[in-house]
C-alpha cells in the first residue's frame, strides 16, 4: 500500500535547512538535500535523495532556498530520457519551482538579497532546498503570490499567455476551443480567457468523473464544457457562443479533428504540449486556415528580459488579485517524493493532481 503522508500545515513559515549558516558572503560548509538521478529510465528506480555540499557562487550566481516546486509531466518525461532537451548527468530534476534569495555573487545586479524569485529556465533543477544559479535564470516576483501559483507559475501560465498572445488577437467576446482543459495549461487558458472577456469552448473526456471535471471548469470561469462525444455531435457551431476563432490543440486523433470542425473559418490552430510534435497533415481540410506550432522552451531561448517580464507581470497581477488558482494540488515533503511520484506516474488523464515539493518545513 502506498505510503500517505501525514496531513500537515501547508506552506508554514520557512525554516531553512543548513548545517552551517551563511556569513559575510561565505557559503561554506552548506549542506544541502536533493534529488538526483545518474541515469534515464524509471523515476521510481533512478530518481534518489542525496545531501550534498553547496557549491561557491560564481559572481554572476544567486543562492536561492528553495520553498516549493511542483512535479510536472514534463519532469517525469525528462527523468525517463523522453523529451528532446536533457540534461547532462548526474542532474537534480525539476523544472519550475519559486525560492527566496540568500546570497548574491558581487556582478548580480537583476535581484538582491531577500527577494522572492522563480526560475525562468529550464533543466536547472528545483527538487532541492538549495540551487545556486545564474541571475539571468531567475526572474524576480511578488511576496504576495501564495506559494503553491508561484512555484507553478513559469510553465503552465505562461504557456496559456503566450498561445492567447502570439498568433490570434483575440478580442473580447470571441471564443477559443481548446481539448485537454482540464490540464494546468488548460485551466490557466481559462483563467486568463475569463480575465479578458474571451469565451471558451472545453473539451474534456467523458471518463473520470467528468462532471466533477466540468463543475471545477465552470467555476473557474469556463464558458462551455463538453466530452469529445458531444463536442463531435455538433453538426453545426449551434451553441450561444460565437465559433472559435483559435484552437488550442495538444491531442491528435478525434480531439484534433473535432476542433478543426468547429473552428471558425480563417482561424488559427496551434499545436503545442503533447501535440507539439505531431504531423500537421491535415492542412487539406482546412486550407483556410492557419497553422501554428508552440514550444515554451523555444519562447524562453529567443525572449528578451523585457518580454519576460511584461508575461509576468501580467499573470502575478491576476494571481495577486485573486483571480487566477493553481490547479488543485498536495503539499509533500522531500522525503516523500517516492509517493508523489509513483502517483504522478499512475494518475489518470484529465484528473490529475498536481503534487508539489514544501520545502519550509
Amino acid at each position: 500500500m502506498a505510503f500517505l503522508p501525514k496531513p500537515r500545515p501547508v506552506f508554514a513559515v520557512a525554516r531553512y535547512y543548513a548545517k552551517t549558516r551563511i556569513l559575510s558572503g561565505s557559503i561554506r560548509n552548506l549542506m544541502s538535500k536533493q534529488l538526483v538521478y545518474s541515469e534515464f529510465g524509471d523515476p521510481l528506480h533512478v530518481v534518489k535523495i542525496r545531501e550534498s555540499e553547496v557549491p561557491d557562487l560564481g559572481s554572476q550566481d544567486v543562492l536561492v532556498r528553495m520553498l516549493a516546486a511542483p512535479i510536472n509531466p514534463a519532469d517525469i518525461n525528462t527523468i525517463q530520457g523522453k523529451n528532446p532537451c536533457l540534461p547532462t548527468l548526474p542532474s537534480v530534476p525539476g523544472d519550475e519551482g519559486v525560492g527566496e534569495v540568500v546570497e548574491v555573487g558581487k556582478h548580480v545586479c537583476r535581484v538582491k538579497f531577500g527577494d522572492r524569485v522563480v526560475l525562468s529556465s529550464r533543466l536547472l533543477g528545483s527538487w532541492r532546498y538549495y540551487g545556486v544559479y545564474n541571475e539571468r535564470d531567475v526572474h524576480q516576483i511578488s511576496k504576495n503570490l501564495p506559494l503553491p501559483e508561484a512555484s507553478m507559475l513559469s510553465i503552465a501560465p505562461c504557456m496559456a499567455y503566450r498561445l492567447l498572445n502570439d498568433f490570434r488577437n483575440v478580442e473580447h467576446g470571441e471564443t477559443i476551443i481548446q481539448n485537454a482543459a482540464n490540464s494546468p495549461c488548460g485551466q490557466s487558458v481559462i483563467q486568463l480567457c475569463r480575465a479578458r472577456g474571451i469565451n471558451t469552448f472545453n473539451i474534456v473526456a467523458s471518463h473520470c468523473g467528468y462532471e466533477a471535471v466540468k463543475a471545477y471548469l465552470l467555476s473557474l470561469g469556463a464558458t462551455a464544457v463538453f466530452t469529445l462525444e458531444e463536442a463531435e455531435e455538433l453538426t453545426a457551431f449551434d451553441t450561444s457562443l460565437a465559433r472559435p476563432v483559435l484552437a488550442l490543440n495538444c491531442l491528435g486523433g478525434r480531439y484534433e479533428d473535432v476542433m478543426l470542425k468547429l473552428l471558425e473559418r480563417n482561424g488559427a490552430i496551434v499545436y503545442y504540449g503533447c501535440g507539439y510534435d505531431l504531423p500537421i497533415a491535415k492542412q487539406f481540410l482546412r486550407c483556410d486556415a492557419e497553422f501554428y506550432r508552440f514550444h515554451i522552451h523555444e519562447w524562453e531561448g529567443c525572449a528578451s528580459c523585457v518580454e519576460k517580464d511584461i508575461m509576468y507581470k501580467a499573470i502575478t497581477q491576476q494571481m495577486v488579485q485573486g483571480n487566477f488558482k493553481a490547479p488543485v494540488y498536495q503539499a509533500v515533503e522531500l522525503k516523500d517524493y517516492i509517493y508523489a511520484l509513483r502517483n504522478t506516474l499512475h494518475c489518470e488523464a484529465f484528473t490529475t493532481l498536481n503534487y508539489v515539493f514544501d520545502f519550509t518545513v
